[in-house]
């Protein structure tokens, strides 16, 4: 750590050196000049360039340093402009600036002279530019010879021999202006190559290091090449790029073909990239192996992608030049040459190929599948693939034909895709499964077929059942509940408009889902069971298959899928969910007219009633569940109507407490008094139920006053009251004025007792209910003439 500290304090110090006599020399050159004293100026130039002579500094300080004497040499420039004006002879100047002592300044006076000589137009442009590039040959240190050369490219990029230029010389002008930018581009690629060969080999990281700071000073050649106006196409296709792939190819050094194919892809126009496809990718393979080819691919086809997004008109080139073959057959050659690349570099150059045929070929579904077979084939054998980068980029594969044709129904007619997603790990595949559930979601996506939704939920197999042995105990709470419920909104947006074709979807789903294990299928089952019943309600009333087809769907055949369907709700722990799901459909046979079918699913209903669900709140909960789907029931005849009703208020007495029973109990009274069928009131089982529950009511109080030395609230007491109220409006003439005139009478005293407990509650509630009596009086007519002879 002391050696690197001293090394970068060493730099610090030879740099202000440097920096010191650059100024010194610079103010006695400025001096010369402004006494117009040539020979001195020239002198002090020489002496000042002879600071950038110095090995001692890495190339971020060289650079700080060139850059002062960069400054310092537009100024000189700008003196021998002047004095080119003034008369002075520009051929006397030109050689006079020969006659610096040390090679190094004598070159960058030269180019700075050059630069004028130009512009003086004293010789053609071609010749100087020939003369200067020629000569800096003589710098063969890769560091000074690097950026003697990029201040030659400074001065000259504004003074090529272009077409419109106005050094423009003979029919050949833009031959020699591309001749000279190439030839400099060459030698200072030379040069930065050979750094890496420079010293042990033990500073070869910090070698690559310097190399990086110094890229962009190759580059900047070819980014001057791709502004000469005089290359077009053909020049570009026949001379340009062969001159720059062959430096490119024999420089035989991975970090200057991977930067130099980055540059020509970035810098050149993309139509120039499309129709010298070949050119380009002939290279490809006989790069270094360890170069990133991949990444070079990928962004050639991004940016051929971006171009065919631009416009439509330029679609055609791409199917004249046949872009995709070639990129096709180039990724193959590359994928064969480079045995060692790895998972993620053959998936990511697979993930670009089909994100630019998506682009340029979206309605060519084979070219897209042709990419994910061709991805397959490359990684069969493979296994597995747990490398999070690979994986990640199969996401990115598989995510594409999502993204662009926002139509999952689409993306299921790619053959390969499901092969594709067959190599991903359990939890990517999770990820990839979710990824495409939201997108059907999303997009509200119609997927109205059994043979799609097959294929779909193999897609998606890792969301509804175990798979590899992995249990959903393992993951996340909150995570999985999320998972579950969108594959729950998945299966509701399923729909088809043909019964039968509905009814095979439903199957479908049935066949998958039920595989799903314990925690899953409270989820996923009564998604299902409601878009049976949706279609249920849909065939309302076919319950006789006019037509004879034993094939046809009806209700009766959906219900019995849902009777198997719901039954694995009990197997798996979720008793009161399929108790539920019983009392819905036993509702939807209702309405159909099933009476069968709809006493059946309450039968089912009892029995989890009966043997399952054990705790008193879910008891109680249940029981009302029971009572009010019953209440509803018009289907049944007295048989089956009296022994499920039977069955209902004998649960009712045996709730845990009193204040349950009671409840329970004067619940039961609308069982016996349906508005809408007169053939179903019956108002002796309804005053029979209301004297059972004012006899528990009683009893609850009794047992409040023998535990507890108070009766407690009259709440239940209440309560009856308003259900006597209720039947006694209904025109139950049981219910008498003098029944209810006592039941007030009771609850008065009851409140006023002595060992009465109070509560506000009640005694609000009880005044209420008296207001309402008032009120009702109040209303006149045939309602306030029964209210009238109650006394409060």
């Amino acid at each position: 750590m002391t050696m690197i500290t001293d090394g970068v304090d060493d730099e610090e110090k030879w740099l202000a050196v440097g920096i010191a006599g650059l100024q010194q020399n610079a103010f006695y050159m400025h001096r010369s000049l402004d006494s117009n004293n040539l020979k001195d100026a020239m002198k002090y130039s020489s002496q000042m360039l002879s600071e950038l002579r110095t090995s001692k500094l890495s190339p971020h300080k060289y650079y700080d340093l060139y850059m002062r004497a960069f400054d310092e040499l537009r100024k000189l420039e700008i003196f021998f402009m002047e004095e080119t004006k003034r008369g002075g002879s520009i051929i006397d100047l030109y050689e006079h600036v020969q006659h610096a002592g040390n090679i190094l300044p004598r070159l960058y006076l030269l180019c700075t002279m050059g630069s004028v000589y130009i512009k003086s137009k004293e010789a053609p442009a071609k010749d100087i530019l020939k003369d200067l590039v020629e000569m800096c040959r003589g710098i063969q240190h890769p560091l000074r010879g690097l950026f003697l050369r990029s201040y030659l490219s400074q001065v000259s990029r504004d003074k090529l021999p272009d077409i419109g230029s106005e050094y423009e010389g003979d029919a050949d002008t833009v031959n020699d202006a591309v001749e000279f930018v190439l030839q400099n581009f060459t030698e200072m690629n030379k040069l930065w190559v050979r750094m890496q060969h420079q010293g042990p080999a033990r500073d070869k990281e910090k070698r690559e290091k310097e190399r990086g700071e110094l890229r962009d000073l190759v580059g900047k050649n070819l980014h001057i090449l791709s502004q000469v106006e005089g290359v077009d196409l053909d020049m570009y296709k026949d001379f340009v790029l062969p001159r720059v792939l062959e430096q490119v190819v024999n420089c035989k050094d991975e970090i200057a073909q991977f930067y130099l194919m980055e540059c020509i892809i970035q810098v050149f126009p993309d139509e120039y990239h499309l129709q010298t496809l070949d050119v380009l990718l002939s290279a490809c393979p006989q790069l270094q192996p360890s170069v990133d080819i991949k990444t070079v691919l990928s962004q050639l086809m991004e940016r051929l992608s971006n171009y065919a997004a631009s416009s439509g008109e330029v679609l055609p080139e791409f199917l004249q030049v046949e872009a995709f073959s070639k990129l096709s057959q180039a990724i193959g050659k590359v994928i064969e040459a480079q045995v060692d690349m790895p998972t993620a570099g053959i998936v990511t150059l697979y993930s670009a190929l089909l994100t630019f045929t998506l682009h340029v070929h979206p309605e060519r579904l084979d070219y897209a599948d042709l990419v994910l077979g061709a991805c397959v084939e490359k990684l069969s054998g493979k296994g597995k693939i747990e490398d999070s980068k690979a994986t990640k980029q199969i996401v990115a594969l598989l995510s594409a034909p999502l993204e662009k044709y926002n139509d999952i129904v689409t993306t299921l007619k790619l053959s390969n895709y499901s092969h594709v997603m067959e190599y991903l790990d359990g939890e990517t595949m999770k990820v990839m499964a979710s990824v495409i559930v939201q997108s059907i979601t999303k997009n509200k996506t119609q997927i109205s077929t059994a043979e799609n939704v097959e294929a779909l939920f193999e897609l998606i197999r890792v969301l509804i059942e175990d798979l590899d042995g992995s249990l959903p105990d393992e993951v996340d709470e909150d995570d999985f509940k999320e998972e579950q419920s969108s594959v729950a909104r998945l299966i509701q947006m399923l729909y088809n408009d043909d019964p039968d074709e509905m009814y095979k979807i439903i199957s479908t789903v049935s066949k998958h889902i039920l595989t799903g294990g314990i925690k899953r299928l409270p989820f996923t089952v009564p998604a299902l069971v409601f878009s049976s019943l949706k279609l249920v309600r849909q065939l309302q009333g076919q319950e006789k298959n006019p037509s004879g087809d034993e094939t046809a769907t009806t209700p009766k055949k959906i219900f019995q899928l849902l009777t198997q369907t719901i039954e694995t709700l009990s197997s798996v722990s979720a008793p009161e969910l399929a108790f539920r799901l019983y009392l819905q459909c036993a509702e939807a046979a209702n309405d159909c007219g099933l009476e069968p079918v709809a006493y059946e699913f309450f039968t089912q209903a009892y029995i989890l009633y009966e043997e399952e669900i054990s705790d008193s709140k879910a008891q109680v909960t249940a029981l009302h569940l029971i009572i009010g789907t019953l209440q509803k029931m018009h289907v049944f005849g007295v048989e089956n109507r009296e022994t499920l009703t039977h069955k209902a208020t004998g649960y009712s007495a045996k709730l845990l407490k009193k204040a349950d029973q009671c409840r329970a109990v004067y619940a039961c009274s609308n069982l016996f008094w349906l508005d809408d069928h007169e053939n179903m009131k019956d108002g002796e089982r309804v005053m029979l139920c209301l004297k059972r529950a004012l006899r528990i009511a009683n009893a609850a109080q009794q047992m409040s006053n023998a535990t507890r030395g108070g009766t407690g609230p009259a709440t239940l007491f209440i309560e009856i009251l308003n259900k006597y109220l209720y039947f006694f409006e209904k025109g139950n003439e049981q219910i008498s004025v003098g029944t209810i005139q006592g039941l007030i009478e009771l609850i008065t005293t009851e409140m006023q007792g002595e060992s009465a407990t109070p509560d506000s509650s009640a005694d609000a509630f009880f005044a209420s209910t008296l207001r309402y009596i008032e009120f009702q009086k109040q209303k006149g007519g045939a309602v306030g003439e029964k209210y009238e002879a109650i006394k409060l």
